[in-house]
Order: structure tokens, then sequence, then C-alpha cells
């Protein structure tokens, strides 16, 4: 039997020069036809890269150098960028960002999808491009990443951390005072809330100990209101250690009107738990997307960048083109926030998602802003979906971003519905999805959203209509 014949070998370093990025933002160099994506290279670098990851149709290489950097190249305003996993794209100019979201839309839902016909909008701008993130969530961590000029300052110690993730690890973090994507006075409350801990020695919890208090930082911000819920999540209860540190908080930063210990007592690290304690405040902070105003507690599911959802809706009901008479589903609602927006126009709404807790603060959002005609119905998609007797004759779907269920796909494209809107956070799964649906409705045109500025995330919004 032959052995595989590959273009490139493992650790051998090459030069490349990078033509674009993918979707998840690698850049693509090629030798002949073979794909070799650099992570942290832009279209139009020339680089030396090492070969780390082989296989028959692509490989993965570690950017060494640049050697001749892209004019699209700019300076990252971030100190903390290259080490945070968070804006990976501070690099590009935000024009180029715009571009090259749109080209990865357009090329996912031609090539495919095969909807060679479709119109592809230019990528709907944030009107903020920093600052524009209403919750931020940050961790504690006994095992702290140190920054190259840091590794031989004997004044910082290595066993306390409150910061962002670093790329590929899970238990270390990196120590920041301040992230781009939040405001000043969120800022402010992170340095606060690191200061006083090192003062009082609150150990920060660690993932491979399972040992310490500190275990999240969450900050909350309303758009409407400029008002501030943070959350401190520890891993006992022991809220008499932090009251000191709400009362210094709430006397340096005026904007704060929620203030929650949240008790954490499992393994798993995830920012919410057992219980709530209120330190100060209230237990909610109100923001708006539109006319319609929302109260958001310390475990509520709130789009993350308030004034782009409100754009993003706004081409959701333009597609859905209602008239006051149709019939609506809207599946993968969650909260319900897309189902009020369509109810103000259709003559009723079937809101359906998995999630319980999700169902019920859907239900007190449509009560809050007597939304008569919305009906949720939580459980299984496929299964409520065939027990819904009215007929759809428009659908919005706004899935997760493995996308749709096969056979929810297929359960739509046999639907006698005159249009579906996908709203989708994945380009790539939404191409799988829409080539499903293609055997009865065709893609018309699609609007890239851009929610989530200096990242390669895009949210996107395709009207399908049924092919007569």
């Amino acid at each position: 039997m032959n052995e595989r014949v590959y273009p490139v070998k493992k650790k051998e370093i090459l030069e490349l020069r990078i033509e674009k990025l993918a979707f998840g933002g690698k850049g693509i160099g090629k030798i002949a036809d073979y794909v070799i994506f650099v992570k942290e290279a832009i279209p139009g670098d020339l680089v030396q890269a090492q070969i780390f990851k082989r296989k028959s149709n692509f490989a993965e290489a570690r950017l060494l150098k640049v050697i001749e950097p892209s004019p699209l190249r700019q300076e990252a305003p971030c100190p903390y960028f290259g080490w945070c996993g968070g804006c990976t794209w501070q690099n590009l100019s935000y024009k180029e960002q715009l571009r090259i979201k749109k080209e990865q839309v357009d090329e996912s839902i031609r090539h495919l999808a095969g909807q060679e016909a479709v119109q592809v909008r230019d990528t709907l701008p944030s009107l903020n491009i920093w600052g524009y993130r209403n919750k931020m969530e940050f961790s504690f961590s006994d095992r702290r990443w140190l920054l190259p000029e840091e590794l031989n300052n004997p004044l910082i110690k290595n066993d306390f951390a409150l910061g962002l993730h670093i790329p590929g690890t899970f238990d270390k973090i990196l120590d920041i005072n301040a992230c781009m994507l939040q405001s000043e006075s969120a800022n402010q409350i992170l340095r606060i809330v690191n200061e006083y801990c090192r003062e009082k020695e609150l150990p920060a919890y660690g993932i491979r100990s399972h040992e310490g208090f500190m275990r999240f930082l969450v900050i909350r911000q309303s758009h409407a209101n400029s008002g501030i819920m943070v959350n401190l999540v520890t891993a006992s209860r022991e809220p008499e250690l932090l009251k000191p540190l709400a009362e210094i908080l709430l006397k340096n930063v005026p904007e704060i009107v929620s203030i929650s210990n949240i008790i954490n007592l499992q393994k798993a690290q995830v920012a919410f738990g057992e219980e709530e304690i209120l330190l100060a405040g209230q237990s909610f902070i109100t923001d708006k997307i539109g006319e319609y105003e929302f109260k958001i507690s310390a475990n509520s599911f709130f789009q993350t960048n308030t004034v782009q959802a409100e754009q993003l809706y706004a081409v959701v009901l333009e597609y859905a083109g209602l008239t006051g008479n149709e019939v609506v589903w809207d599946l993968y609602a969650g909260t319900g926030t897309i189902s009020l927006f369509l109810a103000r126009k259709a003559k009723i709404v079937y809101a359906l998602e998995l999630i319980d807790s999700a169902v019920n603060d859907g239900k007190k959002n449509a009560l809050e802003h007597k939304a008569e005609n919305i009906r949720f119905i939580a459980g299984d998609l496929l299964h409520n979906l065939k027990g819904i007797s009215a007929k759809a004759d428009v659908i919005v779907v706004d899935p997760p971003r493995s996308g749709m269920h096969p056979k929810v796909s297929e359960f739509l494209a046999d639907s006698e519905a005159e249009r579906i809107i996908y709203v989708s956070c994945n380009p790539t799964t939404m191409a799988r999805d829409i080539q499903i649906l293609s055997r009865t409705f065709r893609a018309v045109k699609v609007q890239p959203v851009d929610m989530f500025p200096h990242t390669y995330h895009i949210e996107s919004v395709c009207l399908l209509e049924r092919i007569k």
C-alpha cells in the first residue's frame, strides 16, 4: 500500500503569503492548492510559519514571524492584544473587518449552500466599536499568566489573577486592569475588586485544586440608563467578606444599582450558582431594545450589544414583511425578544423554545408589554412543531451556533410558509441548513450584521422565499 504523500512535513518551516481569513479568524495561505491555516496572520502578510498539524487537504501552522506586514495591518490599541483571547482583529482596520465578514457570509451561502443568485448586502456596522458590550465576565484564578515584562518582577505574585483567559489554557488567567469593550465605570469596578481582594487576601479559586473563594466577577450595564449590576461569584457562602467591598463600590461608582453574591458550590466553572444574596441595591437592572424595556437579573439572557440588537431586529422585521394578518412561528425563541417585535405586526406568534427558564422569562416579558398574541411553547422543537395546528405564513429561526437539526430543516422545507427568516451566528451551519431548505425555498438576500467588532464573530439575517 502506497504511503500518502503530503505537500508539507510536520515541523517544516515555510514562507507563506496570506490570501484571506477563514471563518474563525485564521489566515489562509496555500502551497499549490493545499490550504495552510495560520493563526494571527492577516491578508497580505508574508509570514514565516511552522507546520504543527497535517491533514490530507489542509495543514495548520504556528506563526513564527511576519516577514513583510500587510498594508491592512494597524497597531492594536489594547495593551493585552495578542495575549487575551478576546479581540483578535484589533490589528485590522474596522472597514476591512466589515469587508471580510461580508466575504465570509457570501462565500458560505454561494459555495456551500449553492445559492448563486442571492444578494449579500454590505455588513451593517456596529454604531459603537469600543465599549459596546453590556456584559463582561472576568475569572479569578490562582494561576496567573505572566506577560514577558512581568516574568522577572519580584513584586508580582503568580497565585492571584482577575481577568480573561489565555487562548488554549483553561486554568491560567491574564490579570488585566481594563477592557476596551466595556465602559470606564465598569473598568473602575474591575480595578476596585482586584485591589480589594489582594488587600484582604481573599484567595482566588483554583480550577485544578478546587480551593479558594473568589470565582467570577460579572459586570452588566444598561445602555438605556447606565445602571450597573455587579455579581461576585464565590465558592462558599461568606457574604460578610464582601459587604465592605460592596460599600466601597457604591461609594466610588455612582452608576451601580445592584450588587449580589452568587454562591457556586459545584466544581463546574460557571458564573452562576445555587443561591443569590443581595448585598446592595435591587436585584435587577433595566435596559431597552427599541420601545421595549426589560428587567435583567443576574442569570437573565440579554443581547450583549444592545444598540446593535435593535438594528438586527429591524432587519428581521423588514424581511418578515408582516401586514398584521400572518401566523408566525418563532423557533429557538429564547426569552421571546424577537417574538415581541414580531407580535406588533403579526396576527399571532408561536414562540418555541427548549429551555423552561427562558420560556418563563419570555412569558413575563410578554405580560409586561401586553403582547397578548404570543403563545409560548416549551420543550422539544420538532415534537412541538408537529403539534401546532395553525399553519405558518412566516417562520423566523434563530438557532445556536451548531444550526438546526436536519429533521427540523426538513420539516420546515415541507411547511406551507411563504417566507423563512434565518438569523445566524455561524455562516457555515446556516449554509448547510439552507441547502436542505433549498428543496422548496430560495435564498433571496442576506444582511450581515456586526454585533462584535474586532472579533471574527458575525451575525447574519437571510430571507428565504418559497419557490413558486
